[in-house]
């Protein structure tokens, strides 16, 4: 009898509650908790940078990460809402600022879909373009300062994202009305990031070429936490786009899966076929290529087609990583081969594979018809219209505000090239992202007795047992006979030992050795 109570007053709570708001509750709470995994990609993406850079840079993309993310949150709620989604603007390019400081956004029903809250939309949204901007200050590494970072993130939110994502998802949008086919971002979040991460480095300019000479990723396993903490947020991202627990979510993270497993399982072979090993960087870069082919595709086409969209874009993705060469653009990090060409690739699937079969599968849109499988042959000039202004525009317009941000007293988009042999994480941060075998040493003054020594220095003595000798490494060096090459890496001359890397840095002390078993 007890237990009768309580469920009949449980039910009866239920239906009050579902009597005052049209929503379903399912729809909600599913939609918050794909925002939260969406929020996680943001230390997904500053693990993937960290590990891909150098050792002494790693710490400053992990900031400009993590800082862009709390910049975005404040333009968003300032007015990046309501530039993007306010459903009063008619001109098709950007929003007004009815929504300034989400002022009446509440419980009615969002612009985006009828099954959730506005308020809710609005937050996962927003991390939409925190995601975005993790990615595009990307384009800085090992080179670019922070600060004046911050504010491009500011002003590129305000004139690249929010347009963008009012074409392809607000209702009056010029994308929206043509009936570009975009599902999670393909425009505004990856070709956003991609071309934007291309032009900013390109202003920028290229690392000096000493930091290029054998480059090589400092933490893959760093790179694996990072990738498989994206995986695990971009079903968010994915799934959560249908905005509701529907079938239609479930496509879209079957399509995600798919995807990235194909690119990934793609892109190591290719590696595999030129080097000869089982690439964990090319796994990974194929996983997120395939990852981002889906994020505009995940909820309009059936699985068999993504596993196609998979394969291509894992192999197309790979080759296009040698055109930031053929460009002359130092894009370190791939943005424009993974983000760019993947999301391009993907908006183009829509045109031939999406399929009003799975775009109605949230019981909303089912009047919406796909590409060439529905005998809809115009929307492949759609999707290669949409493609080519999206990928224009943001480059033209991320080109000019960097340039000009750089131009601002106080405000120079680089550092210099003393700090950059330096490393960001000293120059910048303060603070390593690793604590690694590292010994400083000054080499302008042989004698060290004499030499009062910093309380984080220390002598080559002190890492003896660090690097498994027998006697003082001081007395090794010395005694035996190293090349020092302007790579900044010295080999002993005895090939049955362990080699140690040497790197000469200008400190504030003046010239120092790092010495890194």
């Amino acid at each position: 009898m007890v237990l009768t109570s309580i469920i009949n007053a449980s039910n009866a709570i239920l239906k009050k509650r579902q009597g005052d708001t049209p929503f379903n509750g399912g729809d909600v709470s599913f939609i918050i908790v794909a925002s939260a995994m969406v929020f996680f990609m943001i230390p997904g993406l500053s693990f993937l940078y960290s590990g891909l850079s150098r050792r002494k840079s790693a710490l400053s993309l992990i900031w400009v990460v993590s800082a862009s993310n709390a910049v975005c949150i404040f333009q968003w709620y300032f007015w990046g809402y309501s530039l993007a989604f306010s459903p009063t603007a008619n001109n098709g390019f950007i929003g007004n600022l009815a929504n300034f400081g989400l002022i009446n956004v509440l419980n009615e029903p969002s612009p985006g879909s009828p099954l959730i809250p506005a308020l809710l939309y609005a937050l996962y949204q927003m991390e939409f373009a925190c995601v975005t901007v993790g990615i595009l200050v990307g384009g800085i590494a090992e080179r670019g300062r922070v600060l004046p970072a911050m504010v491009i993130t500011f002003f590129w939110l305000t004139l690249v994202y929010c347009p963008i994502a009012c074409w392809a998802w607000n209702i009056n949008g010029w994308g929206f009305k043509f009936g570009v086919l975009d599902f999670a971002g393909g425009g505004p979040v990856e070709i956003g990031s991609g071309v934007g991460g291309l032009a900013y480095a390109w202003v920028l300019g290229r690392r000096q070429d000493k930091e290029l000479q054998n480059f090589r990723p400092h933490n893959v396993s760093m790179v694996n936490l990072g990738t498989f903490i994206l995986w695990f947020g971009w079903l968010g991202f994915n799934g959560g786009s249908a905005f509701g627990a529907n079938l239609r979510a479930v496509m879209a993270m079957w399509n995600s899966m798919i995807a990235a497993t194909f690119g990934g399982i793609v892109w190591c072979l290719i590696d595999y076929r030129i080097e000869r090993k089982y690439s964990m960087v090319g796994f990974c870069s194929g996983t997120i290529a395939g990852l981002v082919a889906a994020t505009p595709t995940a909820g309009f086409i059936k699985p068999w087609a993504a596993v196609i969209m998979g394969i291509f874009t894992g192999a197309i993705c790979n080759y296009a990583t040698k055109l930031k060469f053929l460009l002359a653009i130092d894009d370190s990090l791939d943005l424009f081969a993974e983000h760019a060409i993947g999301g391009v690739l993907g908006l183009m699937t829509n045109a031939f594979f999406a399929t009003e079969t799975v775009i109605g599968l949230d019981g909303v849109n089912t009047n919406v018809i796909g590409g060439w499988v529905d005998h809809n042959w115009k929307q492949l000039y759609i999707q290669f219209a949409y493609v080519i202004v999206t990928c224009l525009y943001t480059f033209v317009v991320t080109a000019l505000i960097v340039h000009y941000v750089d131009t601002i007293p106080g405000l120079s988009i680089r550092v210099p090239a003393g700090s950059e042999a330096l490393g960001l994480d000293e120059v910048e941060i303060g603070e390593y992202a690793n604590d690694y075998i590292e010994v400083w040493r000054d080499v302008m003054e042989p004698n060290l007795t004499t030499t009062a020594l910093d309380p984080r220095e220390s002598t080559l003595d002190t890492i003896t047992c660090a690097v498994g000798r027998s006697q003082p490494v001081s007395q090794e060096l010395s005694a035996c006979n190293f090349q020092v090459h302007d790579n900044l890496h010295a080999r002993e001359s005895n090939a049955d030992e362990k080699p140690v890397e040497l790197e000469v840095l200008q400190g504030r002390r003046g010239a120092r050795i790092s010495v890194i078993a």
